[in-house]
């Protein structure tokens, strides 16, 4: 599977002939020869007379297709193929004069694309190119569906935070990271404070902007390693790795006083609105159930209503010798 920095340098194209071509031959005429042919065809083309030369174009450029001689000074073909896909999305088309001593399930299986035989017939290696960055294009467009399904899957559509379902799957990755390396997780559930008498004053689009409001000021306090979750309809909730209890206090209070400073304005008010937010703090104590450790930062949430609302407490278990 390649990395996130091979996958930028090798973005799909937005059509087939936008596609860029990487000619890998030792034999200068044929190389060039084919690099004009494919040139002609409609694609950008770049040649290399080696692996090696390959492989430093490969870390410069964006290419979509390698098209390669087995027989090569140095590296051959197929090692050069087993790189590349290795190390890199990109398409490998195998080329061999030597039908005897290399086969096509040999090419394969180091993960080329596609086998032609020499001498090269270029209205076959056309098709054959045009072939192989079709079923790229396809892939590509299933994969990136994919992945915004799976995004779309695990993100509340108004806030844009993550939802319950996903955050029930990662406190449980994050306590077992926890326990592995013995290390603090604390939590925070937040409450938006008398939201049902918004929504009756103003309406129910004028509470989704609340809501989307309190996503960002959320997200706006929190570190890369943390994460925010919408938990219910106006309830928060917020995972914090490697953070104590009075650490996430703090972090707690910055976010409750962000959103008390905000302002609102709703349509049918003349004046401006404001809004203010509960807020549970509790530490994991190890070798606790999930449902015990989120369970604590309700009851420190609701501590916060019953004490008067618009407040940060902290409810933490007796840690065990």
């Amino acid at each position: 599977m390649s990395t996130d920095k091979e996958a930028s340098k090798n973005s799909k194209p937005q059509s087939l002939t936008e596609a860029h071509v990487l000619i890998v031959d030792d034999d200068a005429a044929i190389r060039e020869s084919m690099n004009e042919f494919v040139d002609m065809s409609g694609y950008q083309s770049t040649t290399a007379a080696s692996a090696e030369e390959a492989l430093e174009k490969l870390s410069l450029d964006n290419i979509d297709v390698v098209i390669t001689d087995i027989m090569l000074p140095g590296m051959d073909g197929l090692e050069l193929t087993d790189r590349i896909k290795k190390e890199y999305d990109i398409e490998v088309i195998v080329m061999t004069g030597y039908s005897g001593d290399y086969s096509y399930e040999e090419a394969i299986s180091k993960g080329a694309s596609d086998f032609v035989f020499k001498p090269v017939r270029f209205e076959e290696l056309l098709l054959r190119l045009r072939r192989v960055l079709k079923e790229r294009l396809l892939t590509q467009e299933r994969v990136h569906m994919l992945d915004k399904l799976k995004r779309l899957s695990i993100t509340d559509g108004l806030t844009k935070l993550y939802n319950s379902r996903y955050f029930y799957n990662q406190i449980r990755a994050e306590i077992d990271r926890t326990s592995r390396y013995q290390r603090p997780l604390s939590l925070l559930l937040l409450d938006i404070d008398q939201f049902k008498e918004y929504n009756d004053s103003y309406g129910h689009l004028e509470g989704d902007k609340i809501l989307v409001s309190l996503g960002r000021v959320i997200k706006s306090c929190l570190r890369k390693m943390d994460s925010a979750y919408r938990y219910g309809g106006e309830e928060f909730t917020v995972i914090l790795p490697e953070t104590e209890g009075d650490e996430a206090a703090t972090v707690a209070e910055r976010i409750r006083s962000m959103v008390a400073a905000e302002r609102f304005y709703p349509r049918s008010h003349d004046e401006p609105c404001s809004i203010t937010i509960s807020i549970g703090v509790t530490e994991f104590i190890m070798e606790e159930e999930v449902a015990i450790f989120v369970q604590r930062a309700d009851k420190a949430m609701y501590l916060s209503k019953q004490s008067g609302r618009n407040r940060v407490s902290c409810l933490f278990a007796t840690k065990s010798k």
